[in-house]
């Protein structure tokens, strides 16, 4: 047996799991780069030798684009990056994106993981994208043969863009539209530099407009002027996020120095790119005491990028209990845990507090000062479901200058293109559609959070996938764009 097929029989018990080391601290706060070190390729190479090659690969399944896994993760282990690069890009149309700030269920769902540490999957995956982009591996997509349709893709966050790719693959003329400046949604400014660098995203629309995709930026499709911009295409596909933020309805919240994180977040991106900020006002954390309310990706996002504007102090808010650093019980492999995760941001700098419940804040001259929480504890109700109980004299005064509202969102936007279409909404405020990914309107479709709800980056470009293959159907007949698990498009040239 030769020493490669030796490592991949028995690499899973050779090698631990290694991820590339962060930059310090010290260093990666002053910019906006992302935190990690290259990883050395033999290291990759090593790591890929971990995957099992288990007979039934619940990391496929795991994944929502059903990733193909343990083919590229073989073809790493041996050096050919060529065949690792056509498996993968065969059910992802940006491994880039994924690879930088997906969480990985594919990770959690790793047989691997029963016993051990999960294989590196997000990282290889990252690998294999950056070394096609550097061979010049990674094509436009343009397609060989044009159907003369016409698709509008409204919005051009992740759902948007595989929907346009897809459709674009499929021969239909491709409209993407985008009320921002710039294209790419969520990526190009919900989402930090440090987590994902925005030539990554430039770099791809930049492909697809090679391609022949057509986006027009600064259009807010269903508003004003634009109101019937729709009404010369075949099919509609409405990406448009679910942009309607959580707000907190408590005594005090509408005193100034109280914002939600995506104008913060917003901000800061357009400030990162050299780009202007007529017409509002600045969000800054220099010099304050700031408090992030909410404890998921978002609120990290926050505290990274206040750690970077110098922040005084920054105090992190959860209303849900510290969840485990284990598996729960009733979630057990493959399914994917909701356990204690600390991201780069938090490494850098926070005070996290769980079970905590903020009352009402403290103003003085119209602008916050501080915020009065308390402890809470979960019960069950008469109802039998669980709520949140305050816990007697745990009350406490925090001092705030800045307070961000990182607490979710509820669906899209029910007015503009949503409104002026007709589009109905269902019961949880996303749009309504059939298993089709069709709204009741005819030939208007929907995908992403818009749809499905609050949600990762990886589903959203699912429903673009999936979304593209609907509407292809509808418009020709058939389709030949590949379902879920992935295939090639062998009409594109």
């Amino acid at each position: 047996m030769t020493k490669k097929n030796e490592d991949k029989s028995r690499g899973f018990l050779k090698y631990k799991r290694e991820m590339p080391a962060r930059r310090p601290v010290s260093e990666r706060v002053l910019d906006s780069a992302e935190v990690y070190f290259p990883f050395p390729e033999e290291a990759l190479k090593t790591q890929a030798t971990r995957c099992m090659d288990c007979g039934v690969p619940f990391c496929q399944a795991g994944c929502p684009l059903g990733n193909r896994i343990p083919d590229w993760n073989h073809f790493v282990h041996l050096g050919n990056w060529k065949e690792a690069y056509d498996q993968l890009r065969m059910t992802n149309n940006f491994p880039e994106f994924t690879g930088r700030i997906c969480p990985a269920p594919c990770e959690s769902a790793c047989v691997l993981g029963v016993i051990d540490s999960p294989v590196t999957i997000e990282q290889i995956e990252r690998e294999i994208i950056e070394m096609a982009f550097k061979q010049g591996w990674v094509d436009a997509g343009t397609p060989a043969v044009r159907t003369g349709k016409h698709v509008a893709v409204v919005g051009s966050g992740p759902s948007g863009l595989a929907a346009a790719d897809q459709l674009n693959r499929a021969g239909h003329w491709v409209t993407v539209f985008e009320r921002d400046d710039r294209p790419g949604g969520l990526l190009q400014y919900g989402i930090p530099d440090f987590k994902l660098e925005k030539h990554v995203v430039e770099r791809r629309i930049a492909l697809m407009e090679q391609a022949g995709i057509v986006f027009k930026t600064g259009v807010h499709v269903g508003v004003g002027a634009d109101g019937e911009t729709l009404s010369a295409f075949d099919a509609v596909v409405l990406c448009i996020g679910a942009t309607k933020p959580r707000d907190l309805p408590i005594p005090g919240r509408e005193t100034d120095g109280i914002h939600f994180a995506w104008n913060y977040l917003w901000q800061q991106n357009k400030r990162v790119a050299g780009q202007p900020l007529d017409h509002v006002s600045p969000i800054l954390a220099k010099d304050k005491h700031v408090i992030v309310i909410g404890g998921g990706d978002t609120g990290s996002d926050c505290i990274g990028t206040a750690n970077r504007q110098q922040a005084a102090s920054i105090t992190q808010f959860e209303v849900l209990p510290m969840p485990p650093e284990g598996r729960p019980v009733h979630q057990p492999w493959p399914f994917y845990p909701m356990i204690l995760r600390s991201s780069s941001s938090h490494e850098e700098g926070a005070d996290r507090h769980w079970s905590v419940m903020t009352k009402y804040f403290e103003t003085e001259n119209g602008r916050v000062t501080a915020l009065h929480t308390v402890k809470t504890e979960i019960q069950t109700g008469p109802d039998g479901r669980p709520k949140f109980v305050e816990i007697p004299g745990s009350e406490v005064r925090w001092p705030a200058d800045l307070v961000l509202l990182a607490i979710g969102y509820t669906g899209p936007d029910p007015d503009g293109v949503v409104a002026r279409l007709g589009v109905p909404l269902d019961g949880r405020g996303a749009i309504q559609t059939d298993g089709a990914y069709q709204t009741p309107v005819p030939g208007v479709f929907a995908a992403g959070d818009g749809r499905r709800g609050q949600s990762l980056v990886v589903w959203a470009i699912s429903e673009g996938r999936e979304a593209a293959r609907a509407v292809d159907t509808y418009l020709v007949g058939s389709s030949r764009l590949p379902t879920k698990g992935g295939g090639d498009l062998p009409f594109v040239r």
